[in-house]
C-alpha cells in the first residue's frame, strides 16, 4: 500500500504553470469556433473508491443525511434510497482546481439544508490560489463561495485531523474555521458569508511534520485542527458559550472558551507530548473525548493515547485502550454513540501492519474491546466479517501470511462515525475506500458485525493516462495509488487492478495499434520492476526488467505492431527493446526525460518531446533526430498523440501561460507544425470514432477555446469545435489525458485529478454505429475459415479464428457469422467486435483490419464459456457467402 501519496498530475500542473519561455509561434490557420453546447451524459467508469476519505459528517438533526470529504476529490452526500454517494463539487473549474481538495466539512444541525466546505488543496506554491469556504442552502446542489486571505490544505499533512470547520449548534449563523500556516482561528457570524480572524485566540500552532522540507509541503505549520461545541451550554438562537479548539502544538493542544469565544484559555492539566487529532463531546455524560498521536498523520504516528475530560469537574482520565508502551501507532478516528451515551470508539489510524485496529467501549472508556485479537500469534480472531465482493480489488490480489489478511480492515483510518440516529450503522474511511456496517451492536453481544464497502458513487483517483483500444476492453487506465484497471464494462467495478507487478502508481500505458492484445505500462514501485507487459489486452501481466538507474515509471510507447517498445523512465535515459523488456538498449539523439509516443501505422517510427524540441526515430527507437520545427512550447507540460490509421499524423497539446500554449498539428511526422488559431490553450488531445460522413476521426481536447475552458470535440479536423461539458461538470483539472472511443461515436474518456475516470456519451449519435452492431455492409465473395480452440478449462475456453479472402476482389469491411452447436457464449474478443443472439455470433472488423486484399487473411480471437460439450461450429458465412472450413 502506498504510504506517500504522489499526485503526479498536480505536480505536472504546477510545473506547467511555472515553466516555459515565449518562443516564436508556428504558422497558424484561421478556423471556425463554435461554443454551442452539446447534450452529454456524464458518468464515472466505476472503480468505487480509490482514495483517502479523511472525514465523514452526519447531520445531528435529520436522519440519513451524511457527507464525506476527500483530500483531492471533492465532497459527497449520502443518498439513502440507493445507498450511494452523490458528488457535490464537480462544478469546480480549471482555474480553481485546488478547490477540489476539502480540508473540512460541516453540516448545519439547525437547518439541515445548509452545508459548508472549507476547500483548498495545498498551502505551498503547488496551489496558486487561496482557500475558500463554500456554502450551500440546498445540501450541496449549488454553492456560493467566499475566498479566504490564506491557503488551505486538503491534501497536506494533518488533513485527517478535524473537523476544522464547525457550525454553532445553537446559533447557526456562527461558524468557526481553524486555519493552517499560522493563520489562526477564524469566525463568521453571517452563515459563512464573511470571515474575520479571532484576534484574541492565543495559539496559532507550531507543529511541522518536517521543518527542513524546502518545498513547503511537510514544513507547513498544521495550525488549528478542530473545533467542538458543547451544545449544552447554549440555548436556541443564542451562541453556544463553551467551545473547545484543538491546536497542532505538542505541548498545548487544547483550548477552551466559556464565553462564546470572547476569551480563551489553555485547558489545564491536559496531556503533553501529543497532538489531539480529534475532540468529540458527549454532552449527555459531560465528557470530552480526545484521540492523541505523536504525529500529524495521515501516514505517520508511532505512539498514541486516548483521554477523557470531564467538562464539569475538569478531571482528566487516561482511557487509552492500550498502554502507551505497547503502541506503535497513533489514535485518530473517534466517535460516540448519540443513542447510547457512554459508547465510544477510536481507531489506531497509523497501524499499517498487520492491520489497522478499531477499539470500542460501552462504559465511557473504562474498558475496551478490539475489532480483532491474537489467539496464538500469528493467528487472530476477528469480531467482524468483511465482504468486498462489490469492490473485489480491495484485496489487492494479495494472499498474505498471518497475521496479515486480505482484505485489510484498513489503513489511514482517521474518520470513524456512528450514525447519531442508528447505533447499528457505522462508517469509517481508509486510504482506499469507505467501509461501513449496519449491525455494529453485534460487537457487544459477542457476535460478528458485517463490514462491506459503502462507497458506490464516491470516486477518488488521480488519472495519469487513458487508452481505448479498437478491440478488447473499451478502457484501460493508469492511476495514482491503485495502479490502474481494465474496464470491460464501464458500469461495473473491475475485479482487480493491474497486478504482476502491482504498481503503486501507473504513470503511462500504451497498446499496439494493429495488435491491441499487446499492452505495456510503466509505473512506480517501492521495490521491484517499473515496467510490465500484457499479451491479452491487459487481462494478465508479466514484468519486464529495468535498465540501470530507473527510479520511476516515466512514459512508454508500443510499436504499432507490438514488436518493440520505447521507454523513457525516470532516473535513466530513453531506452528501446525488440522483445518484452528482458533487455534494453539506450536510445541516442534524445534527452533523458523526454515524453515518448509511437506512430500508429509505421512500427519502426517513434516520437519524443522535450523542452520545446520534437524528436523522431525511424529505426524502432535506436536513434532519434530532432525536428527543425520551432515555435512549440518551451516547457515540458506537453502531451501529444499520433492518429491511428495515418502515418506521420501527430497532434500536440500543451504549453504555459507565459509562452507558447495551444494545439499543434503535423502531417509529416513532426517535420513541420501548424498551430490552430482557434484554440487558445490545450493540455490533452485524443481521438475517437469519426462522425458519419466525416473523413477524419473525431478530436477531443481539454482546452480553452473562445475564452472558455472545457472539454471540446471537433468532427472536422479542428476547423470548428463544440464544448461538450457544461459549468456543472468541470471536475477541476483535466489536463493529464483524454481519449475518444474508436468504437462509439461521441464517447469520450476524461482524466481528472481526484474524481476518477469520467466518461461522456452524446445525445448526438452522429450516425455512428454501436461497436456490437453487426448490420454494417459486409463483402461478398469466396472465403475460407480456420477455427481452432487453443486453450480449454472447466467452463471456459479460448479460440482463434482466421478468415481468408479467397475471392478476386478486396474487402473494405467484413462480418463473419456462425452458430455454436452447444450453446457456447462469447465473453471477450480481440481484433474484432462481436455480437451474440442465442447461439448465433457475428464478428466484424475493427477500424484497422477492415481492408483485406484478395488472397490475404485476417485473424481474431475470443474467450468463451461452455458446459457439457464444446463442439466447434461447422458453418461460417461472410454476408450470404458460405466459407470453406478447415
Amino acid at each position: 500500500m502506498r504510504r506517500t501519496r504522489i499526485l503526479t498530475a498536480v505536480l505536472a500542473l504546477a510545473a506547467g504553470l511555472l515553466a516555459g519561455t515565449p518562443p516564436a509561434l508556428a504558422a497558424d490557420s484561421p478556423a471556425k469556433v463554435s461554443l454551442a453546447a452539446d447534450t452529454y451524459t456524464w458518468k464515472n467508469a466505476r472503480i468505487d473508491g480509490g482514495g483517502f476519505v479523511p472525514g465523514i459528517v452526519f447531520n445531528r438533526k435529520e436522519k440519513n443525511l451524511a457527507y464525506a470529504r476527500t483530500d483531492i476529490g471533492g465532497a459527497y452526500r449520502w443518498q439513502q434510497s440507493t445507498k450511494t454517494w452523490t458528488p457535490l463539487l464537480d462544478s469546480v473549474g480549471w482555474d480553481d482546481w485546488g478547490h477540489t481538495g476539502v480540508v473540512s466539512l460541516a453540516s448545519d444541525s439547525v437547518d439541515p439544508n445548509r452545508v459548508y466546505a472549507a476547500v483548498g488543496t495545498y498551502t505551498n506554491s503547488w496551489d496558486p490560489k487561496n482557500g475558500a469556504v463554500m456554502r450551500s442552502s440546498n445540501r450541496g446542489a449549488s454553492w456560493q463561495k467566499t475566498d479566504l486571505p490564506f491557503k488551505l490544505g486538503g491534501n497536506m499533512p494533518g488533513r485527517g485531523m478535524g473537523e476544522r470547520l464547525a457550525v454553532d449548534p445553537n446559533r447557526n449563523s456562527v461558524l468557526y474555521l481553524g486555519a493552517p500556516s499560522g493563520k489562526g482561528l477564524w469566525r463568521s457570524t453571517d452563515s459563512g458569508v464573511t470571515w474575520a480572524q479571532v484576534a484574541n485566540f492565543p495559539n496559532v500552532g507550531n507543529y511541522q511534520q518536517d521543518p527542513g522540507d524546502t518545498s513547503g509541503y511537510a514544513s507547513d505549520n498544521q495550525g488549528i485542527v478542530w473545533v467542538t461545541f458543547d451544545e449544552s451550554t447554549g440555548t436556541s438562537g443564542n451562541a453556544t458559550k463553551t467551545v473547545y479548539v484543538g491546536v497542532a502544538d505538542l505541548q498545548n493542544s487544547v483550548y477552551r472558551s466559556t464565553d462564546a469565544g470572547a476569551t480563551w484559555t489553555r485547558l489545564a492539566g491536559q496531556p503533553t507530548g501529543y497532538l489531539a487529532h480529534k475532540g468529540v463531546l458527549d454532552a449527555a455524560n459531560g465528557y470530552l473525548y480526545l484521540s492523541y498521536s505523536d504525529k500529524g498523520g495521515p501516514y505517520d504516528g508511532g505512539k498514541g493515547q486516548v483521554w477523557r475530560y470531564a467538562t464539569a469537574t475538569g478531571t482528566w482520565t487516561n482511557i487509552s485502550p492500550v498502554a502507551e508502551a505497547d503502541t506503535y501507532y497513533g489514535f485518530s478516528g473517534l466517535t460516540v454513540d448519540r443513542q447510547k451515551p457512554g459508547t465510544v470508539m477510536a481507531t489506531a489510524y497509523s497501524s499499517w501492519w498487520p492491520d489497522t485496529q478499531i477499539f470500542r467501549s460501552t462504559d465511557s472508556g473504562a474498558t475496551w474491546t478490539r475489532a480483532w485479537d491474537y489467539t496464538s500469534y500469528p493467528n487472530r480472531a476477528n469480531r467482524y466479517t468483511m465482504d468486498v465482493s462489490s469492490s473485489p480489488w480491495l484485496t489487492w490480489g494479495a494472499n498474505p501470511s498471518p497475521p496479515e489478511q486480505a482484505p485489510k480492515l484498513g489503513w489511514m483510518t482517521e474518520s470513524l462515525e456512528i450514525d447519531p440516529f442508528d447505533s447499528n450503522r457505522m462508517m469509517y474511511g481508509t486510504g482506499a475506500t469507505l467501509y461501513g456496517t449496519e449491525n455494529l451492536t453485534n460487537w457487544d453481544s459477542g457476535g460478528q458485525f458485517a463490514i462491506r464497502p459503502m462507497v458506490q458513487g464516491l470516486e477518488e483517483t488521480a488519472v495519469n493516462d487513458l487508452a481505448s483500444p479498437p478491440s478488447g476492453a473499451p478502457l484501460l487506465s493508469a492511476l495514482g495509488d491503485i495502479g490502474g484497471f481494465r474496464h470491460t464494462d464501464l458500469t461495473k467495478v473491475p475485479s482487480m487492478m493491474f497486478t504482476s507487478p502491482n504498481f503503486t502508481t501507473t504513470t503511462s500505458l500504451d497498446f499496439a495499434e494493429t495488435n491491441p492484445n499487446t499492452v505495456v505500462r510503466a509505473g512506480n514501485l517501492d521495490s521491484g520492476p517499473h515496467i510490465a507487459f500484457s499479451t491479452d489486452n491487459g487481462a494478465n501481466w508479466f514484468a519486464g526488467s529495468d535498465p540501470s538507474g530507473v527510479s520511476g515509471g516515466g512514459t512508454v510507447a508500443a510499436a504499432s505492431d507490438g514488436g518493440r517498445f520505447v521507454w523513457s523512465p525516470d532516473g535513466a535515459g530513453v531506452q528501446y527493446t525488440t522483445g518484452f523488456g528482458s533487455s534494453w538498449s539506450a536510445s541516442s539523439g534524445i534527452p533523458a526525460g523526454a515524453v515518448v509516443e509511437s506512430d500508429r501505422v509505421d512500427a519502426k517510427t517513434f516520437y519524443g518531446f522535450k523542452s520545446g524540441k520534437f524528436y523522431v526515430s525511424s529505426d524502432g527507437g535506436a536513434t532519434f533526430t530532432a525536428s527543425a520545427a520551432t515555435g512549440l512550447p518551451a516547457g515540458d507540460s506537453v502531451r501529444f498523440k499520433a492518429l491511428p490509421g495515418a502515418k506521420g499524423d501527430v497532434w500536440l497539446a500543451g504549453g504555459a501561460t507565459d509562452g507558447a500554449y495551444g494545439l499543434w498539428h503535423s502531417t509529416d511526422g513532426g517535420a513541420s507544425w501548424t498551430k490552430l488559431s482557434n484554440v487558445d490553450q490545450a493540455d490533452a488531445i485524443g481521438f475517437g470514432k469519426a462522425a458519419t460522413g466525416a473523413s477524419y476521426q473525431t478530436l477531443y481536447t481539454s482546452a480553452k477555446i473562445g475564452g472558455v475552458r472545457g472539454i471540446f470535440r471537433s468532427t472536422d479536423k479542428g476547423a470548428s469545435w463544440t464544448r461538450i461539458n457544461d459549468d456543472a461538470h468541470q471536475w477541476g483539472w483535466t489536463g493529464a489525458a483524454i481519449t475518444g472511443d474508436p468504437r462509439v461515436y461521441g464517447r469520450v474518456y476524461v482524466s481528472t485529478n481526484g474524481r476518477g475516470v469520467i466518461y461522456g456519451d452524446s445525445s448526438d449519435t452522429g450516425g455512428g454505429t454501436d461497436p456490437t452492431d453487426p448490420t454494417d455492409p459486409t463483402p461478398t465473395g469466396a472465403c475460407a475459415v480456420t477455427y481452432k480452440v487453443t486453450n480449454q478449462w472447466s467452463g471456459g475456453f479460448q479460440a482463434d479464428v482466421r478468415l481468408t479472402n479467397t475471392g478476386a476482389g478486396a474487402w473494405t469491411g467484413w462480418a463473419l457469422g456462425w452458430t455454436f452447436p452447444n450453446g457456447q457464449t462469447v465473453s471477450q474478443t480481440w481484433n474484432a467486435e462481436t455480437a451474440q443472439s442465442g447461439a448465433t455470433v457475428t464478428a466484424k472488423n475493427v477500424n484497422w483490419n477492415a481492408n483485406v486484399a484478395a488472397g490475404s487473411s485476417v485473424s481474431f480471437g475470443f474467450t468463451g464459456s461452455w458446459s457439457g460439450t464444446n463442439g466447434r461450429p461447422t458453418a461460417f458465412k461472410v454476408g450470404d457467402q458460405s466459407c470453406a472450413v478447415s
